[in-house]
């Protein structure tokens, strides 16, 4: 029986292990923390956020420049697949008001559980504590609480992930390794991530850790609406991970970028200002746009940091609150990111994710070159890309077309 490698116990690893088991071969996955998947389940700490209902073309207009070799893998192991996959697993799953579909369960770690007694039964092995760390005398090395062994394998499938949140595990020390094989990596940067605002004072000490609930979000000629947080330094949240790539690139480039936030895209700048024609009274500011506006004591905090007072009349106070011009000084870390753009270069690879220049050695999930915004679509393509490299793999060994792709 032919012996695959799977290096890397996350959501592309372990989907490669499944699907290649599945194909009659004899697989291994290698973890180097003491327990797979840490990732996944953290992320699904606030709701499992599996994939979305959005129709194709929008859904994979996400992944940028990426689009044309996303859309590849979408097509072996689409959202439809997937969401039969997990409920597969006894997980009944569900679309949400905002499209995202999620587990009933809504935690990773029911899920999770299930996959891993799938794959038991599939006579897949999972090694924890055991690192890569490197190639030697034609095999693959790994360090384990017993020290080195050296591993022979037919094909070896490579889900390592990218840089973000290195505490989980993905910390990217294997792209020196690749560099030294000829493979082209792309340098990690933060995804999906927060970004620094110099705040005054008394906006960190009332509203940090408060959020900005369905606002719209404008940068460069993308639009978006979802809910931000306030932080003390500065803001995050899904509205603006969805524009992280491009405020990202902008910071980097420019040094700052403007980021315009609508406090009510509801409504039009004129129905706002219908509503701003209620006369104070005695109301406190913040009371009368509470009342008035809608806007909560957050987002009126949020309309005193632009220079100058609150705009007087009924028309200037509604095209503020309309747009807020907030400019962003900075970019939170790789260590505080929720994924990593960059890793391996997509034209490093075949259709399959085999290396080019490691005949037999595939790569799936985060370490390939693409990013995506959180709401499914980050998970949906790690998921897929595992099933890519595996159906890779059982071609590359003569196999293809035994077994099923999971479903």
């Amino acid at each position: 029986m032919k012996i695959v490698h799977v290096i890397g116990a996350g959501p592309a690893g372990l989907m490669a292990a499944e699907r290649l088991a599945g194909g009659g071969v004899r697989v291994v996955v290698h973890e180097a923390m003491p327990s797979v998947a840490r990732k996944f389940l953290m992320a699904g700490r606030g709701g499992l956020n599996l994939t979305h209902s959005e129709p194709m073309e929008g859904f994979l207009s996400r992944y940028g420049e990426a689009t044309t070799v996303v859309s590849g893998w979408l097509e072996r192991f689409s959202p439809t697949r997937l969401i039969g996959w997990v409920e597969g697993l006894g997980q009944p799953a569900f679309t949400g008001s905002s499209g995202r579909i999620f587990p009933k369960a809504m935690k990773a770690s029911p899920l999770l559980r299930a996959w891993l007694w799938r794959l038991a039964d599939l006579g897949v092995e999972v090694r924890t504590r055991s690192r890569w760390v490197g190639r030697r005398d034609g095999g693959w090395v790994f360090a384990g609480p017993n020290g080195e062994t050296i591993e022979k394998a037919d094909a070896v499938v490579l889900a390592l992930g990218g840089a973000s949140w290195p505490r989980l595990g993905s910390d990217g020390a294997w792209t020196e390794e690749l560099r030294g094989a000829g493979v082209e990596v792309a340098q990690f940067k933060p995804s999906n991530v927060g970004f620094d605002v110099a705040w005054s004072e008394v906006l960190i000490e009332r509203f940090a850790g408060e959020p900005l609930k369905t606002i719209g979000l404008s940068h460069g000629g993308q639009s978006v609406r979802g809910d931000l947080m306030l932080t003390r330094y500065g803001l995050e949240g899904g509205a603006v991970y969805a524009l992280s790539a491009a405020l990202r690139d902008a910071i980097q480039r420019d040094g700052s970028a403007e980021l315009v936030v609508d406090l009510r895209p509801d409504l039009s700048i004129e129905a706002m200002a219908g509503r701003l024609t209620k006369p104070r009274g005695k109301d406190s500011v913040t009371n009368w746009l509470r009342k008035a506006g809608g806007l909560s004591p957050a987002a009126v905090g949020l309309l005193r940091e632009i220079p100058g007072a609150i705009p007087e009349g009924a028309d200037k106070l509604a095209r503020r609150i309309k747009a807020v011009r907030l400019t962003l000084k900075g970019v939170q870390g790789l260590e505080r990111a929720i994924s990593s753009a960059g890793g391996v270069k997509l034209d490093q690879v075949t259709d399959d994710l085999m290396l080019k220049a490691l005949p037999g050695v595939f790569v799936a999930g985060e370490m390939l070159d693409w990013e995506a915004p959180t709401g499914g679509y980050l998970l949906q393509a790690s998921f897929a890309s595992g099933v890519v490299a595996a159906e890779g793999v059982l071609d590359w060994l003569g196999l293809a077309g035994q077994g099923a792709t999971p479903s």
